[in-house]
């Protein structure tokens, strides 16, 4: 969180990290305050997933395969992404990850979980257990 050294109140700028492309040669400006109209733009994405399951998924996993576990919560493959972020959540993106040996696994589909991709219990919490999921659609 910042603050305004004008009004002396908290500005937020934004909830989650951003990509940014740079090109070399060229000059950058961070916007410390919070106020810059162009910042506002990164807004508009979402700052946290949709919940997907109100339960972990339990899943196989083969040792020494690479697997894209979905952060948005939007793929109809879960708990795998889909691409759906691409549409649905652009500031979202998979976590890719690769188990060391075959393993059965609980993977998070709350997605709100510590320890990801593995489910932490997070979706025991009341913020979850009360959240309404989404019905999928085809769109």
């Amino acid at each position: 969180m910042l603050y305004s050294t004008e009004t002396s109140q908290a500005v937020v700028a934004a909830r989650m990290p951003c990509g940014v492309k740079v090109t070399g040669g060229k000059r950058y400006a961070w916007c410390a305050c919070g106020h810059s109209k162009k910042q506002a733009q990164l807004s508009t994405l979402p700052s946290e997933p949709v919940i997907a399951s109100k339960k972990p998924l339990k899943v196989d996993l083969v040792g020494g395969k690479r697997y894209s576990w979905c952060t948005c919560g939007h793929s109809k493959k879960q708990p795998f992404c889909d691409g759906a972020h691409k549409t649905k959540a652009e500031g979202l993106v998979p976590l890719r990850f690769v188990p060391e040996q075959d393993s059965t696994a609980w993977l998070c589909g709350c997605k709100y979980t510590n320890n990801p991709p593995y489910c932490d219990g997070t979706h025991k919490q009341d913020f979850i257990k009360s959240a309404q999921i989404p019905e999928q659609t085809n769109s």
